[in-house]
């Protein structure tokens, strides 16, 4: 695509800590107007690409350009572009939700009038106008979070980068980020997001790029990803342990393939090519057999199959 349409793109980035190679060939090309998800485990390199893209450390080999400029030759017109969310809290725990937000506000040279109805504008959006007032230090750990987000996006940023940003938060607080991020690239800005949360990147990513060990081992649309393991399963949860075996040879015959199998939950899960008349004859051949079945059905792949059949174990 051509480089206007391109808001972050990285090529084969390395990066060694003391002779520990954090990223070994990092690549990634995001276009603009999207949500890139970049998903895996801890020690993946997914934070380390992230700093590396916002200039916060050096990288040894490779290039990367974020909104147009480079990153290692150009590090200031990228800083004036980009807001990030680390994955700690940055904000003073003695000034109140409010305070902090004014002050971010004027740092980012926004008039007192201007900074503070910015500041009520995401306290609101984040839902955290009624704890305004008191001093962050009484805060939970969810509604600092909520408070780190809303601080970077005082100006809404070319390119926004979030680091794990609902490490911790609850359903209700996760969701409004995903609707503020939502929000945001509407209106055109660019998301890269780091996690660890499979749903997260389903949920909330255009394309994922997935981790391991210092580079991209794969990527793709969710959808594309959950592809590489074959299209719809059938899922059957036997009454009895003991019938894992004979459960196992029945679908495997009916579907052609060995089963996956998960003892402690007396569970198998085959590829079902047909879906209505594998999940009929699955059915019909169990009851035949004598097999007590606790539960069958159909079900699409997730993302965590997808990442354990690409890196060799789970997210």
């Amino acid at each position: 695509m051509p480089a206007t349409d391109v808001a972050v793109e990285a090529d084969a980035i390395r990066k060694t800590y003391r002779g520990t190679s954090a990223l070994d060939g990092f690549d990634v090309c995001v276009p603009a107007g999207t949500v890139h998800g970049l998903l895996g485990p801890n020690g993946a390199g997914k934070t380390t690409a992230v700093r590396i893209l916002c200039t916060l450390l050096r990288f040894d080999g490779g290039r990367a350009r974020v909104a147009g400029f480079d990153v290692a030759r150009e590090p200031e017109q990228v800083r004036a572009r980009i807001g990030l969310t680390g994955q700690y809290a940055a904000v003073d725990e003695i000034l109140s939700g409010r305070q902090n937000l004014v002050l971010f506000g004027r740092l980012f040279q926004l008039g007192g009038r201007a900074a503070r109805r910015r500041a009520d504008e995401l306290l609101d959006q984040f839902g955290l106008t009624d704890a305004a007032g008191r001093s962050v230090k009484t805060w939970s750990g969810g509604m600092r979070r909520r408070l780190d987000l809303a601080a970077s996006l005082i100006r809404p940023p070319q390119v926004l980068f979030l680091d794990e940003p609902t490490t911790g938060l609850d359903p209700r607080s996760r969701n409004n980020v995903w609707d503020a991020v939502r929000a945001l690239v509407f209106d055109g800005t660019t998301v890269l997001l780091t996690t660890q949360y499979l749903d997260e990147a389903d949920r909330l990513a255009d394309h994922v790029s997935v981790v391991d060990a210092g580079r991209v081992v794969a990527s793709g649309t969710p959808d594309e990803l959950k592809s590489t393991i074959g299209g719809d399963r059938i899922e059957v949860v036997v009454r009895d342990g003991r019938q894992l075996d004979a459960a196992a040879t029945t679908l495997w015959r009916i579907c052609a393939a060995e089963p996956d199998r998960d003892d402690e939950l007396r569970r198998l899960s085959a590829p079902a090519h047909n879906r209505v008349a594998v999940l009929a004859e699955a059915a019909r051949a169990l009851a035949e057999a004598g097999i007590e079945v606790e539960d069958v059905g159909l079900r699409r792949p997730t993302l965590d199959e997808a990442f354990l059949q690409l890196t060799g174990h789970a997210a």
